[in-house]
């Protein structure tokens, strides 16, 4: 698949690819043979490249049934605005609208000020009327 002059491809992106992207964009640091390890067992991968560059990621987790997560969608800084996260997310749903059926959960954790972006997506935020805080612990 193109977007214009970028390449689409549902692929696992390299490990060092994988963690120096996350590095540009702010996140914290990762330890290689700890993303090698998550990169194996993600249920679901979609890269984007400018050329052999990679630009853009997204992936999902989960145990493939009742639960998955939508995880890692992260564009390269000097790309971003030019709708490669659109591209991540419309490929992530294609997906998941072929291996969820009717009681299986879908969970993100939006990076903040970004939540308007997923909302797009039929994503909602916690709380709400009928749901509490989500959480986490990094470790």
């Amino acid at each position: 698949m193109k977007l214009s002059k970028y390449t689409i491809k549902l692929e696992s992106p390299w490990v060092e690819e994988f963690v120096n992207l996350r590095k540009r964009v702010g996140w914290r640091e990762t330890d290689f043979e700890m993303a090698k390890t998550s990169l194996t067992n993600t249920l679901f991968h979609v890269v984007v490249r400018d050329h052999l560059k990679l630009i853009g990621m997204g992936r999902v987790i989960g145990d493939g049934s009742m639960y998955f997560y939508v995880q890692d969608i992260v564009v390269e800084p000097d790309y971003q605005k030019q709708g490669i996260g659109h591209i991540l997310m419309q490929q992530i749903e294609i997906f998941l609208s072929k291996h969820t059926k009717s009681g299986a959960t879908i969970t993100l954790m939006a990076a903040k000020g970004k939540e308007g972006f997923y909302r797009r997506y039929g994503y909602v935020e916690r709380p709400n009327d009928s749901t509490g805080n989500g959480m986490f612990k990094l470790i």
